[in-house]
Order: structure tokens, then sequence, then C-alpha cells
């Protein structure tokens, strides 16, 4: 598959796309698991809290905890820096649910 997914092979790339948790069996990660590093890719790539939402939802229905899912958020820090964590953490907390305040800052 990693040899296909380089070569830009067509059929491989599509299907890594359009692939739901767990429909890609035998690649090593449960579904909870799968769920936490696609929110760890969300938080990274600066994703709205829409989408933050939805992962947050699927990342729950997999079993992780609120503190499983704040601990993606440390773990991405020191890749993707202060500024982007920062900017991150407010709408990971929306998606889980808790109410911010950005006029304390």
């Amino acid at each position: 598959m990693l040899r296909r997914l380089a070569l830009n092979d067509e059929e491989s790339v599509t299907s890594v796309l359009t692939a739901g948790p767990a429909t890609l069996p035998g690649f090593g990660l449960d579904p909870k698991t799968e769920a936490l590093v696609r929110l760890g890719a969300m938080l990274s790539a600066g994703a709205a809290t829409t989408s933050l939402r939805w992962t947050v939802e699927l990342a729950c229905a997999a079993g992780a905890t609120d503190e499983e899912m704040l601990g993606v958020l440390v773990a991405v820090a020191p890749a993707v820096g202060l500024v982007r964590v920062v900017a991150a953490a407010p709408g990971l907390a929306l998606a889980l649910g808790y109410e911010t305040d950005e006029d304390e800052r």
C-alpha cells in the first residue's frame, strides 16, 4: 500500500482518502487510535470547529476520553508549534462542549 501511495496509484489514493474509521482493515490501528490520530491531524491543520466536532464525536464513539483528546493536542504541540496549539485550543474546547471566553486573554 505504501508503495502504491508513493507512486500516486489512483485507486489506492482514492481508497485512502474516502476511507472511514476502520474501513481499511489490517493497517494496525484500532478505531480509537485511528480517531485520535485523525484528531491530531485536524488540529495540526487548523481545522474549523465544525470539522473538529465531527472528529471528536468519532473519537468519543470509539471510546476516547476528553483527557485523551487534550493529550492529542499536547502531543502535537512540539511538532506544530505554540501558535498553532493556541489557535487550535478554543476549537477543540468548543468541539468537546466546553464554553470558551476568548475575551479573557
